[in-house]
């Protein structure tokens, strides 16, 4: 029988995967991988910093919900990798890296190149493997890929020292899978449907709390039913935005530290919050021993874990959200659904009352806000918009009107500055049809602008919109309102680096903006290109600030909706 090395034995693996796009950086450990995809259908595209190639796998799995994939070589390249896993990690994104290692032979010793990369990786990743049998090698990436995709989602790695990648084996199709420990819990038990069911009926002033496992799970339809059908309104983390229409009636928007009144208050004021998909993240509850202090809790995650965390839930259910909410639909009787006029109207009254608000000057500065306002109108809808983190995320969220899920890419839960670039290259490059367009801050911007590189060269023409306040400006509103307007670390400066230059240096177009009236006229501007990656500096107020906002730690009842209402 014909044998091939492990090393060709992995990018078969890959391909029996279905793998249409390998993001990675080539180095010693696992150059013998990089020779074998020469000869597969698989596209390689080259990063410029392997951090960028784990960004642009999860920009490729958040836009596609495919498991994004990453290959780098061994030890710097590895530890590069753990930001993209961590970020992955704690915003359930499916997603496989392999990484390259030292022979077996010099495993422990210091070896040139050589990093402990699966200890280093366990609280980075959802599980991990250290191949030490070139026979295992389809068998591991078979699992890999189904652990990643399946129950929350999540990053795996695949470890391969290098003499094991020049190894030969007889190709053999995955074995069927046996991982007797890992079972993730699809159908919720009918007990707490049914619950669930009866604290519905009984509640007065309920809400959807609903987060980024709906989207992981697909299960925006089936929200969309169940609230229509309940009546129920729901409000979106920023990691749910898209779950439903921001358009539709009962849609509330973002909770949380930078959400708006009425999400906020609503969730404050519940009687019950059906929370689905969600971890009761500190950036939504604020201070937990305030958090909705009248509501009992309906808790639905696929991760058990994550149920009783931070809140305890009189009906925990376990269960993949898309069949949680199929299963409560089956449940619910259409016919005596609660009237709740009041609560809706209450609602709404709060909606007009406090809205989202700035003031854009004719003569400037240029407010952020608007420049999302005009992004959002001249691109349209059907855009994915991808984030920084920082004010400008804030701003993304709050002001763009999302009508479906998967076109809203960030970093939520470890906030990694830098990753919108990156992120915005990967998911064009698994939608090439669509319009991609990144929302960055001069300050996440400036930590991966290299990635603009790879998209020149691979032909990915992304636009990325920086809102140059020249600040870390989040840290800067943070120091004004905490710390006596003490100004530490924060003035990046609006002249280094001249960022149409950066642009053009990098193949890519750049344009600026300095003026209100410049701003929509540019970014119809970069809308007509579409041969080239395109960078268009808005060179914002550099004062401005999020609001409304809750400090952190603090009771969501003492949110602060502008700078007036600052103690």
């Amino acid at each position: 029988m014909s044998t091939i090395t492990g090393a060709q034995a992995l990018i078969k693996a890959l391909e029996y995967e279905g793998v249409e796009i390998v993001f990675g950086v080539p180095g010693g450990a696992i150059l013998p991988a990089y020779d074998p995809i020469l000869d597969s259908p698989i596209r390689h595209i080259l990063a410029r910093h392997e951090q960028g190639a784990g960004h642009m796998a999860e920009g490729y799995a958040w836009a596609t919900g495919r498991v994004g994939v990453a290959m780098v070589t061994s030890g710097p390249a590895a530890t590069n990798m753990v930001t993209p896993l961590a970020d992955a990690l704690v915003d359930s994104v499916p997603m496989v890296a392999i990484t390259g290692q030292v022979p077996t032979h010099a495993v422990g010793n210091d070896a040139f190149q050589e990093a402990y990369t699966t200890g280093i990786t366990m609280g980075a990743t959802k599980h991990n493997y250290f191949v030490t049998d070139v026979r295992e090698i389809p068998d591991v990436i078979h699992e890999a890929f189904h652990i990643a995709a399946t129950g929350r989602p999540g990053p795996v790695l695949v470890d391969l020292p290098k003499d094991i990648l020049n190894a030969e084996l007889v190709w053999h199709r995955p074995a069927q899978l046996n991982l007797p420990g890992y079972k993730p819990t699809v159908d919720a038990h009918p007990r707490p449907i049914k619950e669930a069911i009866k604290l519905i009926e009984a509640s007065k002033r309920p809400v959807l709390y609903v987060g980024g496992g709906i989207i992981k799970a697909c299960a925006h339809e089936e929200l969309l039913r169940f609230a229509e059908a309940t009546q129920i309104p729901v409000v979106t983390t920023l990691m749910g935005r898209g779950a439903i229409p921001d358009a539709h009636p009962l849609a509330l928007g973002m909770p949380g530290m930078h959400g708006n009144y009425t999400a906020v208050t609503a969730m404050q004021k519940s009687d019950l919050l059906v929370s689905i998909g969600v971890r009761f993240d500190d950036r939504v509850t604020g201070d937990p021993n305030t958090f909705a202090p009248h509501a009992k809790v309906i808790h639905a995650d696929v991760d058990p874990a994550e149920i009783g965390k931070v809140r305890v839930a009189e009906v925990p259910i376990v269960g993949d959200a898309r069949r949680v909410l199929q299963q409560l639909l089956e449940k619910w009787d259409h016919e005596s659904t609660p009237d709740r006029t009041e609560w809706l109207d209450t609602l709404r009254g709060w909606q007009r009352d406090f809205p989202l608000h700035y003031d854009q000057q004719p003569d400037g500065p240029i407010k952020p806000q608007y420049v999302i306002e005009e992004l959002n109108r001249l691109a349209g809808p059907d855009t994915i918009v991808v984030s920084g983190v920082g004010q400008h995320q804030m701003w993304a969220s709050q002001y763009w009107k999302f009508t479906e899920p998967r076109k809203w890419i960030n970093s939520g839960g470890l906030g990694t500055m830098g990753f919108a670039v990156p992120a915005a290259v990967g998911a064009k490059a698994g939608k090439p049809d669509e319009l991609v367009y990144a929302i960055d801050g001069d300050g996440c911007f400036q930590m991966t602008p290299q990635e603009l590189i790879t998209a020149s060269v691979e032909g990915i023409p992304v636009k990325v919109a920086i809102l140059n306040n020249g600040a870390h400006g989040m840290v800067k509103q943070w120091q004004n309102l905490f710390y006596g307007g003490r100004l530490s670390a924060v003035d990046l400066g609006r002249d280094v680096p001249n960022y149409v230059k950066l642009a053009e240096a990098m193949g890519c177009v750049g344009l600026r903006a300095e003026t209100p009236d410049e701003v929509g006229p540019t970014i119809e501007k970069s809308l007509s290109i579409d041969d080239r990656p395109v960078v268009v500096e808005f060179v914002t107020d550099t004062d401005e600030m999020v609001f409304p906002m809750v400090p952190a730690g603090g009771s969501n009842d003492d949110i602060i909706l502008s700078r007036e209402d600052l103690p």
